[in-house]
């Protein structure tokens, strides 16, 4: 008699063996039509699993997570299916579920075309219409590969055939379609109606360049129609704000073959990253930070104790010299311990709080690189924190409050908080691991801000709480963290004199706010679709003069708002004013300055917001007054 916890503390009791389903069904007809899946025990299973014991069960719908999660995983099926059934000769390799998503890969002995995607979108919605059961089987290992083998499906062979010998593996089949997963899976192929192919990539198997290209067919799945729109809809909104599109029509920067992954930047995109540099350099003055300075080579030695050339050396570029090896260095901590090494440090120092623009380089695939997203030669806004083990708690309070003002300054206010626990390949005692995560979960929580734990994905050497910030078209990015890490400086000699004259190592919070500068600005260009705020834009305001005779007023206007401080240019082109006009709109600047002959002469200016505003007749110095004021709370820095 199987007794079942339902997630609202109620039981309910059966004379025998019961399924999800028919739990489900107990509790009402409206849940058991619903029901994709059951979490038994905390474990996800098929909706036709049985329950022969006492246990917890959740009932899981297309409401909940693990439900969108199912219809993605199982549109993947779909896909593979109709590949299948359109293209027999084309083999099957993997399909799993991506972020909005899920992905496909196949061999098959040519392109795929826009037009095959048209017809496979097709043939799926025609199999979902069949509404074929979706069914389980168990089947030893060597039994599945000689199944796979014989329906000349090779990929699924090797994958079952690198699972141990004895072991099982369970397989799910709709219609004449068999494929190797662990599910679970919906009901049925009716259940998934809400769906749509996206477009065709290359991708490795098993993502080795060695092995040989297949295609990846990208789709995107959702529990309503109104919801893939909405996606859609943002996904059109994205390319229009796509930043490598963005940064070229702006003239900001361009990336080229002849340094891949590595950003050229344009006197504007340079001015860009000056302010938000600027910004930020005078957060670490305001906030007790050190700025430092490291060399961008370090000997390979320093990065054998730091653990690095052991677990990261294939994502360094290195080099040699006078037959030393060197790596270029890929992160800062390493540089910023040598500068805490050099002399005695008292707990009286601490903390300790150095900050550094790095220039770090990884050797990142190729085919992963992305504009100025996902680069090579990138720099960090980071910050190395060294404290006692009573310091960790208040720094990272200290640092939630800084990055909070900080993203608020830039435009986001909806932050995103995790917090990343103990990994099961890791070095330190789980004490030590008990104190780092108990001092980031009570900072957190001291906040009062919403948190969500991710158990098992933490560094190898400490927990991180993981920053992200929502863009004003609803994507999420992850730009900032803060790490503890208390095996780094004991491995690189750090040690500071404690109260007790003992010599103790001090524990390191690696932390950023941004994260890398040139992937941050590509955020911002894209959050702002280009139109930055006064206080960012490259140039603030351009003064545009009607005819010849207003030439020399211009000029003069345009140093007067440079000896202000403001970044501003003048268009003295013999073009008509609204050639002009239009041509700056589409530069975005926030402000245009026409002037013709009544403003010349009251030695005033005709005042153009951003958006086609007209905001009249100023003079000179009450425009400078108004755009002080607009950029002067921001341009203060986060106090």
């Amino acid at each position: 008699m199987p007794v079942i916890r339902l997630p609202d503390g109620s039981e309910k009791t059966f004379d025998a063996p019961v399924t999800v389903a028919e739990v489900a069904a107990s509790i009402g007809a409206g849940l058991g039509r619903a029901a994709l899946a059951g979490k038994v025990d905390g474990k996800l299973v098929d909706i036709a699993c049985p329950i022969e014991g006492d246990a917890s069960l959740a009932v899981i719908t297309e409401r909940d997570p693990e439900g969108i999660d199912i219809l993605r995983h199982s549109t993947a099926h779909l896909l593979a299916h109709a590949v299948k059934e359109l293209f027999p000769e084309a083999q099957v390799t993997i399909g799993p579920v991506i972020e909005n998503g899920f992905y496909y890969d196949f061999a098959f002995k040519r392109p795929f075309t826009p037009e095959d995607l048209a017809a496979i979108e097709k043939r799926m919605q025609e199999i979902a219409k069949r509404d074929h059961r979706v069914e389980r089987k168990v089947m030893p290992r060597d039994e599945a590969v000689a199944f796979f083998k014989g329906i000349g499906e090779h990929y699924k062979a090797e994958i079952i055939a690198g699972i141990p010998p004895g072991e099982e593996v369970s397989l799910y089949s709709q219609g004449d379609f068999t494929d190797l997963c662990r599910g679970p899976h919906v009901p049925s192929t009716g259940r998934l109606k809400v769906f749509k192919l996206m477009r065709v990539a290359g991708a490795y198997w098993r993502g080795d360049s060695k092995n040989e290209m297949l295609q990846r067919i990208y789709g995107t799945a959702w529990a309503k129609k109104e919801e893939q729109e909405a996606y859609l809809r943002m996904l059109d909104e994205a390319e229009k704000r796509d930043h490598r599109r963005l940064g070229t029509q702006l003239d900001l920067f361009h990336v080229q073959e002849e340094a891949p992954g590595m950003v050229f930047w344009h006197p504007k995109g340079w001015t860009l990253w000056q302010c938000i540099e600027q910004y930020m350099r005078r957060v670490y003055r305001d906030h007790g930070y050190q700025e430092v300075r490291c060399p961008q080579i370090l000997d390979r030695s320093l990065w054998e104790k730091s653990g690095h050339w052991d677990n990261y050396k294939e994502n360094m570029f290195t080099t040699s010299s006078e037959n030393r090896d060197y790596a270029i260095k890929p992160m800062n901590c390493p540089g910023h311990v040598q500068i805490f090494n050099k002399g005695l440090r008292s707990y009286r120092d601490l903390p300790l709080r150095l900050g550094e623009f790095g220039s770090c380089h990884r050797n990142e695939p190729s085919g992963a690189l992305h504009g100025i997203m996902r680069i090579r030669s990138f720099t960090q806004d980071d910050g190395h924190i060294f404290c006692t083990e009573a310091q960790i708690q208040p720094e990272v309070a200290d640092f939630i409050d800084l990055l909070q003002r900080v993203y608020r300054d830039f435009g986001f206010s909806d932050i995103i908080y995790k917090l990343s626990t103990r990994p099961p390949k890791r070095v330190g005692s789980d004490q030590t691991w008990e104190v780092a995560e108990k001092a980031l979960a009570d900072a957190l929580t001291g906040k009062d801000l919403p948190w969500e734990e991710l158990k098992g994905e933490g560094a190898f050497y400490g927990p991180k709480v993981e920053f992200s910030l929502k863009d004003s078209i609803g994507r999420v990015w992850q730009c900032g963290t803060i790490q503890v890490d208390f095996s780094m400086p004991g491995r690189l000699g750090a040690e500071y004199v404690a109260e007790d004259n003992a010599r103790r190592v001090p524990v390191m919070l690696h932390r950023a706010i941004l994260g890398s500068m040139e992937r941050f600005i590509g955020i911002l260009v894209e959050h702002y679709s280009g139109a930055m705020p006064a206080w960012l834009a490259p140039v603030q305001a351009v003064v545009l003069n009607i005819s010849e005779g207003q030439a020399e007023y211009s000029t003069h206007v345009t140093q007067i708002l440079r000896q202000a401080g403001i970044r501003a240019e003048s268009d003295l082109r013999n073009e008509k004013i609204t050639y002009k006009i239009r041509e700056h709109s589409m530069h975005k600047l926030p402000y245009q300055l026409v002037v013709g002959e009544r403003e010349r002469a009251a030695e005033k200016v005709a005042v153009r917001a951003r958006g086609g505003a007209d905001l009249g007749q100023m003079s000179v110095a009450e425009f400078i007054a108004r755009l002080q004021s607009e950029t002067r709370a921001r341009e203060g820095a986060a106090a």
